[in-house]
């Protein structure tokens, strides 16, 4: 009954936000919390939620001040070398702009973080894709796909989780699959070429005047900079208080905005690195990292109280659109596990493998990990599924190594599942419906791991 209530909840979860019939924040909710009573335990839901929150609370809090200290590197001008050195890539040919954002999410994928790449790739990208006019959930999938194949790395999660569980080497599981999950990589940067073909097919190409407003390089300012996105008080050289807005709220600011520090470009740079480096390290934890990065970035940009509050205010509704939905999930995430779904409905998958796959097990577990890694945590996936996995496969001689492996194929599809809190900074940022975004996404993605599975076999890595 559980299994079948789980699967349920999750269907109802996601037709409902892909039909547009509630908001994300809301389904989170009310569905689970409403299962819950249907599961016979509405007495203990406060306890579920609440373990659910706690769990989730660090990220929750990593996300707010890794929202505001990118947001203030993006004002003070920390990336707009990058972009404008994508500007002159991408020249406004749709083509080269949806490949732009396959690398750019590709090489910002090697921090770790899915929420650093997805605040970078849309702060960079999220103008030319408006001024052409192209569409947004191409950028926020094949972003999304580019992280997810990256997000194996050893220090990305997936793979430590993997090792963890099966008390094997990371680099045991990581080293052979290169060349698949190279694969994997080139496949989503065919995806774009064809996806950008579409766009140019359907937009044309354009010059540069006829694209930007004032000038070549404009500039964008982050996600938040809007309206009341100046810093009060604020003193750039050639400050020009007459900037051109764009109707979405975000706004095109020239080299010379208020908000930019140009004498503080060396130290913001520094404090990056250092603080991407003390990440990968795991000097601190990456909550706190942020904290004390966003406070410090904060107090040199902005010495003046009113100038910091304006930085924050501007940023302030990414912050609380991203940290209600962690918090929304943390909900769903509660009830699914508390009331022991996840657990039923793995035994049930388990269960239910022909004996006659016993001896294909890393394929089986490759196959499974696809939709299993996008309806459960990977904690869920890694820490409860993957060792029964790993067991039948040994039963059958198949190595524990070769099923860990196959165990990381499903992430291309996992970074847009609705209980990841990074993607939410990407639709969030990139002004998009979570509903469009999945419609969008998940045939693409879900090809993609096959792609890595394929080549994972014919290399003889699984």
């Amino acid at each position: 009954m559980l299994t079948i209530l789980g699967f349920a909840m999750i269907a109802t979860f996601l037709v409902l936000i892909m039909l547009k019939k509630m908001s994300p924040i809301a389904a989170l909710v009310l569905i689970p919390a409403l299962f819950c009573v249907f599961v016979g335990k509405g007495a203990k839901l406060g306890d579920y939620v609440i373990d659910g929150i706690t769990g989730l609370a660090p990220t929750a809090a990593m996300l707010m001040f890794a929202i505001v200290y990118f947001g203030v590197m993006i004002d003070v001008g920390l990336f707009d070398p990058v972009v404008r050195g994508i500007l002159k890539f991408c020249k406004a040919d749709p083509l080269r702009i949806v490949v732009g954002t396959a690398v750019l999410a590709a090489i910002v994928s090697l921090d770790g973080d899915g929420s650093t790449t997805f605040m970078i790739t849309v702060s960079a990208m999220y103008p030319l894709y408006k001024r052409l006019k192209m569409s947004l959930v191409v950028m926020t999938g094949v972003a999304a796909m580019a992280n997810g194949v990256m997000n194996t790395l050893p220090w990305g999660g997936p793979t430590a989780r993997a090792a963890t569980a099966l008390k094997l080497d990371a680099g045991d599981i990581f080293v052979p699959m290169i060349p698949a999950l190279a694969m994997g990589l080139l496949f989503v940067f065919a995806l774009a070429y064809v996806l950008g073909r579409r766009e140019r097919k359907r937009l044309g190409v354009l010059t540069l005047d006829e694209v930007l407003v004032e000038e070549t390089e404009t500039v964008l300012v982050g996600a938040g900079s809007g309206k009341g996105g100046t810093a009060s008080g604020g003193s750039g050289p050639g400050a020009d208080a007459d900037a051109p807005e764009e109707d979405d709220g975000f706004q095109g600011l020239d080299p010379h905005r208020p908000t930019l520090r140009p004498k503080l470009y060396w130290f913001n740079a520094l404090l990056t690195v250092a603080l991407l480096t003390a990440m990968i390290m795991e000097w601190l934890p990456i909550p706190v990292l942020f904290l004390l990065g966003a406070a410090l970035a904060l107090t040199v940009n902005f010495p003046h109280m009113p100038d910091q509050k304006g930085r924050i205010a501007a940023h302030a509704e990414n912050v609380l659109n991203v940290s209600g939905m962690v918090f929304a999930a943390a909900v769903f995430t509660g009830v699914l596990q508390g009331t022991g779904m996840v657990d039923q409905m793995a035994k049930w998958l388990v269960d239910n493998i022909p004996d006659g796959m016993g001896p294909h097990m890393a394929f089986v577990t490759g196959v499974l990990s696809i939709p299993l890694t996008y309806f459960m945590s990977n904690d869920g996936f890694y820490f409860g599924v993957l060792p029964v996995l790993a067991e039948a496969g040994q039963a059958h001689g198949v190595s524990t190594v070769e099923i860990a492996r196959a165990s990381i194929i499903g992430q291309p599809l996992h970074m847009s599942s609705p209980l990841v809190p990074a993607v939410y900074v990407l639709v969030g940022m990139a002004k998009v419906e979570f509903g469009d975004h999945t419609r969008f996404v998940v045939k693409w993605a879900a090809l993609t791991s096959l792609v890595v599975l394929g080549a994972g076999i014919l290399f003889g890595i699984i």
